[in-house]
Parts: structure tokens; sequence; C-alpha cells
């Protein structure tokens, strides 16, 4: 068997890198101390509005271990932070962001100073010193209120309303409606969400008299460097070197530049040491992005037999104080899959972001695709109550039909590939949807409630880049890839080191996998939108054929045969039919074999992106005594394209999938109105999924090859989360709704809101 077939595309694969990790032998920012590093302090507002003044610091400064204690006036020469993430459309006055705020606070966690001494217990002694009069200015939370006239403004000079944008066609719309037999209406809120990965945000920065090196984890090194180095520092790119260790954990929130590793910067060059500033919990929940926060509106029309004829939806996106680096991206990507997998004709979608006094709001696992499909799905499992159709059956009639492909829908998007409404039926089958009735009839007898919930969903991701592969054979017969996208734990390692076994026939130990460093890999878009595989991925496919072909000839010209004659086998590159063969190492020995020829390099890069796809189905039981809900069995059927390794696969939507079901059934940041406090601001007050909160899962992949994408593949990274949500709430619902009407609830569905639900759902069934 050749090692392709052991270990290249389609094989399921063990993680390579898990080995270290699992034996505590990862390197993650907190693990990065350096000879003589000093320790960094953030010092941060306790106010959601205040201006200040920070009283005279020669005292702060001459404390024991104290080596510096930077203000918004000692780093004046600093650009703000920037929000490329703009958007076609409206012009957004994008307000000041500073790296450290000079007299107004705008937020519970605003940075106005940072610190740093030879220990962190003398940089915490030293921040607390600090004697700061504030006074405290009028502030908003919640988005709706931000939108009210009447409220305090976030920014003196403008209104709360960032921007307001609309995509489709509103007169159609509204004569499509005016003509519609049925029109049904839902409201739903899709909370706020804090990212919580396993390790917090951190950076050491060194400053060698004319180079800054900062060390730090991201989801993609060229990224800081191009924005904190270029943009806010004002240097030259090659001014300034970003290394990224292992990370643990990304889900979007990393990918951006934070205030922290400018100030870590500008430290280390005035003290000629190094900087260390490594976030705890409590500041991770202040400090970093935020995630979600929707307030929308959907309403369907549809016509006297169930179908779609098209669809409203007004949406209000918070995005905190300030504008955080891709912010108006992301609510705009959701308009764009409002439809989802529906043939729904015409649609209009409004968008208004808006600004509040709380930390800025940005990409979280789906980056606004999370947000539509849950939309459209608590729609359309709100329009078949309504009308009396079964939730599976009012998806049929209206699932786009694979004749339909390629499909463009009302907001300009083209799905190219699909089978909707076929992995809805295996995924009823695999859920055994037809013997629901007689679980039900089970649960009742128990005194339990109990419900199913579908989501069919469709996202767009996979097309962020370009990407460039470098791809080398080393002197000792192995192979080293060079890539711009970065591993938070995904693994790329292994992922990346089977698509060169596809087409050098090396075992995955022997390929290294090199990320993460902007010396050694000129470029490098990161890592994000589930790109990593359809476009980093096809990057290092075609490299590696590259290099095969150069190899060949390298052997061809050793062996004394023709290029054409050459095959690559078991590591080995060998005339074909014959015994004459040489090994990588000796290839790479031989005097042609000169470095251009030892190393290919492929950029790829493409606009359309791929439209991943499928079913989740939910069932869950209800204790009405206590309003705990538990998901008895969920069922996954996806269409990714093609599986690179189905391991792996399953791995990332389990996991998507349990964020998912965390957002539907836990996690709620939650603002206090009146003070402007973040009081879930620990893991006391904010509730995490746990192992026993997952159920057992049944995924299954249905693939149809993507079109648009060399490999034929669908991104897959943040798909869990995105059919998840929905699916766990529609079975709540349809819980209660057989059992008492109910038919709305918001995430997070907690024990004490349905309870909460059915007692008030009892007391007016009583009068």
């Amino acid at each position: 068997m050749s090692m392709a077939m052991k270990f290249g595309f389609g094989q399921p694969l063990k993680r390579k890198e898990d080995d270290a990790l699992v034996r505590g032998a990862g390197r993650y920012i907190a693990d990065v101390m350096p000879d003589g590093a000093l320790q960094a302090v953030v010092v941060r507002s306790p106010h959601a509005h205040a201006k200040f003044t920070i009283r005279d610091l020669s005292a702060v400064r001459a404390m024991k271990g104290v080596r510096l204690v930077l203000t918004a006036a000692d780093v004046a020469d600093l650009g703000p932070m920037p929000t490329p993430g703009v958007i076609p459309g409206p012009t957004i006055d994008v307000p000041y962001y500073p790296v450290l705020a000079r007299d107004v606070v705008k937020h519970v966690g605003d940075a106005v100073a940072f610190v740093v001494a030879d220990t962190l217990a003398q940089a915490r002694d030293a921040a607390e010193a600090i004697a700061i009069d504030w006074q405290e200015l009028p502030h908003v939370v919640g988005a709706m209120a931000a939108l009210d006239a009447k409220s305090p403004r976030v920014w003196p000079d403008r209104s709360n309303l960032s921007f307001e944008t609309t995509m489709g066609d509103e007169a159609a719309t509204k004569a499509t409606f005016a003509q519609a037999e049925r029109v049904v209406e839902t409201t739903i809120v899709n909370q706020r969400l804090v990212t919580n990965y396993m390790d917090t945000r951190g950076v050491v920065a060194e400053f060698d008299g004319s180079r800054y090196t900062l060390t730090l984890g991201s989801q993609g090194s060229h990224i800081i460097r191009d924005i904190i180095g270029v943009e806010v520092m004002k240097l030259k790119p090659e001014q300034m070197r970003v290394i990224t260790p292992d990370v643990g954990g990304g889900f979007g929130t990393k990918l951006f530049p934070y205030r922290e590793y400018a100030l870590a910067a500008v430290a280390a060059e005035r003290l000629r040491q190094p900087v260390r500033w490594v976030s705890d919990r409590s500041e991770h929940f202040l400090a970093d992005s935020h995630g979600r926060d929707n307030i929308s509106t959907a309403r369907l029309a549809l016509d006297d037999k169930g179908k779609f004829l098209a669809l409203e939806l007004d949406i209000v996106a918070d995005m905190g104080a300030y504008l955080s680096c891709y912010a108006p991206y992301i609510p705009w990507l959701g308009m764009g899959m409002a439809t989802g997998p529906y043939d729904i004709p015409i649609a209009h979608v409004r968008l208004r972001s808006v600004y509040t006094n709380t930390v800025p709001v940005d990409a979280y696992r789906g980056a606004g695709r999370p947000e539509a499909s849950y939309l459209i799905e608590r729609a359309v499992d709100h329009a078949a109550r309504e009308i009396g159709m079964a939730p599976d059956a009012i998806r049929r009639k209206n699932l786009i039909k694979p004749k339909a492909l390629p499909y463009t829908t009302p907001t300009g998007k083209v799905y190219d590939s699909g089978d909707f409404a076929g992995t809805l039926a295996r995924a009823q089958a695999l859920a055994d949807w037809d013997g629901f009735s007689r679980r039900l009839r089970e649960s009742k007898r128990t005194g339990k409630l109990r419900g199913i919930g579908i989501a069919t969903y469709v996202e767009a991701c996979g097309n962020n880049g370009p990407e460039t592969a470098r791809v080398t054979l080393d002197r000792d017969g192995g192979i080293t890839v060079l890539i711009g996208s970065q591993s938070t734990g995904q693994g790329h390692a292994t992922s990346y080191a089977q698509l060169v076994a596809e087409r050098l026939d090396i075992p995955p130990e022997r390929v290294r996998v090199i990320q993460g460093d902007t010396d050694r890999i000129p470029t490098g878009a990161g890592t994000g939108g589930s790109s990593s595989i359809p476009v980093g991925g096809v990057s290092v496919d075609r490299a590696s054929k590259t290099l095969a072909d150069q190899m060949k000839e390298i052997a061809a010209d050793a062996l004394e045969a023709s290029a054409v004659d050459m095959e690559v086998v078991d590591a080995t590159v060998r005339v074909a039919g014959t015994d004459r063969a040489i090994t990588f190492a000796d290839l790479a020995a031989h005097p042609s074999a000169t470095p251009e020829k030892l190393t290919a390099a492929n950029e790829f890069g493409v606009d359309a992106p791929t439209f991943p796809n499928g079913t989740h189905i939910a069932e869950v039981e209800i204790d009405p005594d206590t309003g705990a809900t538990r998901i008895i069995a969920y069922v996954i059927v996806d269409d990714f394209g093609a599986t690179l390794n189905p391991l792996m696969l399953e791995g990332q939507v389990h996991g998507g999938t349990v964020q998912g079901i965390g957002q539907a059934l836990l996690e709620d940041t939650v603002y206090d109105a009146a003070s402007g406090q973040l009081v879930s601001a620990s893991f006391m007050d904010y509730a995490m999924p746990r192992a026993a909160d997952a159920p057992d899962f049944v995924f299954e992949t249905r693939n149809v090859p993507c079109k648009t994408n060399p490999l034929g593949v669908k991104g897959a990274g943040e798909a869990g989360a995105i059919g998840s949500c929905p699916a766990v709430i529609n079975a709540v619902i349809d819980a209660l709704d057989r059992a008492y009407g109910i038919r709305a609830i918001d995430m997070p569905a907690t024990p004490q809101k349905i309870w909460a639900a059915i007692q008030a759902a009892t007391r007016a069934a009583a009068e």
C-alpha cells in the first residue's frame, strides 16, 4: 500500500501534534519567559462612561520594581486601532480608537495606563496605587436602547447609529408582502457571547535596538505585524517580527490586533528589556472583543400552500463602544446569507449597527453566518407552527432543489452545489424522526416534556486569502512546509502533511509544518473563515505537485532516465516498472539538486466562497418542575464537498456544535443597564458548556463536491456552531409548545427562563 493510500486525502489520521500537547510539551504564550523579562499590567476603567484625570505619577514611578508607567500622553505618537473591515455601500465615520484612552473612557475595561515592573506583583501594586479622578457620564447599554434618541450618546459628536445599510429589493419585497396569503413575523435575540478560549491572550515584546519582535497568541502573525507594526506604530514591515507559538483556541477573537501588543512593544523599546503581558481570565471578559449581539425581526410572506414568497429582515447589531477590527463586516456577512438554503425569490434586509458603552464586538466562530442561520431557522419553524404545517414538511417544500443549482439568492450569493433536502432526509432517518411520537409518550409517562428540532443551514466561507505555501525537500529527505495560515488547535500539521503525502508519498511524521513567523514566511492571510484547507490546502497541494515534478527531473538526471518515466513511491523517486530508485535524502544531495529545484511555492486565492451545508436535528427532554433541559439525541448530516480527514473533521464539527449548545442553553453576557457593569465577568457568573452538557453525536457526511474549489472541499471549521443553536432552540420550543402553547423563547434557554415561561403559561391558562 502506498503512503498516499495510508496517509493521504481522505484518511482518518490521528493528529500528529497531539502527542506533545497531551504530554505537556506544548509552548503557549504564557510559557514564554525570556531571561530578564519584565511584567506588565493594564489599568482599566471601572466605569462604563467617564471623564478622568490621572494624578501625578512620580510616587508610583518611584515604587520598588517599577520600570515604566505609560499613559496616553506617552504614546501620543501611535496611531489609533484601525478598522479595516469596512463594507461596500455606507460611508462609515470610524471613531478614534486610542491605544490608551486620554481623558474619556467608553466602557468598563477601557485601557488607561500600562505599568511595567520587575515582577507581576509589583506591577499590580503600582497599578492599584495610580490615583485617578473619575467623573461619571451617562451611558447606554443594549442595542435597542441605543437607538432611542433620548438615550445618552456614546460619542458626543454623532448619534449612536454607527451605520445603516440594506440588501435586496425593497419595493418588490413590499409588493409581494401586500399580496401574500399569509405573513408571519418573529423577533429574536442573538445574545452577546464571550469567546473563552483555553489560553488567554498575551504578548512578549523585545527590541534589539533597531527591530521589534513580538511573540503572541494569534490567528495570523502577518495580520498583527501589518496592523500593529505598520498602521499603529508606523513602522516598515521589516522592522517588526511576529512569532506565534502554540495557540489554545482562537475562534476569530485572536485574529485581531489589540492595544497591549503596541504598548508592550513601546515599553520594550524604552526599557531595552523584554516586556511580558498575559491576560487573566477576568481581564479577558473585559478586554477581548465579544461576539454576536443582534436583535432581529424576520417577516415571511407565504402562499396558501406554505410556499415562501418573500423575506424581510430588520437587524440591529451592537458594535460596542468602538469599531473593532472587522466589526462592520460581521453583520454584513450575515445579511448575505439571509435566505439560507431556501428558494425565496425576493428579499430585503435592513441592517443598523449601533454604539453602546460596552466591550467592542467582532467575529466569533461563524462571524455573522450563525446569526443569519439562527434567524431564518427560527422564522421557518415559527411559520410552520402558525400555518399548521410540520417543520420538516415546510422545509421540504421550500428548500432549493439540486436541479436549480447554481442558484443566485436575492442577496447575490451563488450556491454552486449541494443537496439540501438530501441532508434533511438522511438526518431524519438517523434520528428516527417517525418514532418520535413513541418517545414523546414515554417522556410524558415520566412527567417530562419532549421536543425535536431541525436546522437546515448553508453558510459561505473558505475564501479568505490569498495564501502561499512553500514546500521544500530537506537534506535529510524530509519535507518542510512554510505557510501563513495559523493553527489554533485545528490540526494543520496533520492535514497539510496529508496533502503532501498525496503528492510525495511520504509519511506525515517526516513532514514539518512551520507557521507563525513573519521572518521565515513572507506572507500570510492567517486563519479565519474556515479557509485553511479550501485556500491554504490548495496552495500546499499545488506546491507539492510542482515539487514532485521538479524532483522527478533531478531523479531522471541521477538515474539517467527520462523524467516522464519517473514516479514518486514510498519516499523515493524511481523509474516506473523497475527497482531503480533514489531516496529523497540522496536526491537532495545530488549535484543537480539546486535550492531552486528543491523548493516549490504556490499562491492560491479565490473570490467565490464555498457553501457548506447540512441538517442538525436535536431531541430534548425538559423537566417542567425545574426547567432543566437535557439533550437526549443529536444528529448531524453535513455536506463539506470532500473530506480530507474524517476523524479531524468530526472533531471540528463536535467542537462547533458544543459551542452552539453553550449559546443555546447556557452562555449569556449580561450588562447591568443602571451601572454599565459587566455582571457576568467570570466563570462564576458565565456558564460554559461542560462534557455533561454534550450528547453523544451521530455524525455523517453527505458530500457533494464543490465546483469552485480545486480540491472539491467546502469550509468546515465553523459549521457546527451554525446549525446547532437553531436546532436546539427549535427543539426546546417544540417541547414547550406541545405542552403549554409556548412558541417563543430566547437564548440562552436556561432552567430559570424555561421555568418562568411555564409558570406564566400555566397562570394564563387558568385565567
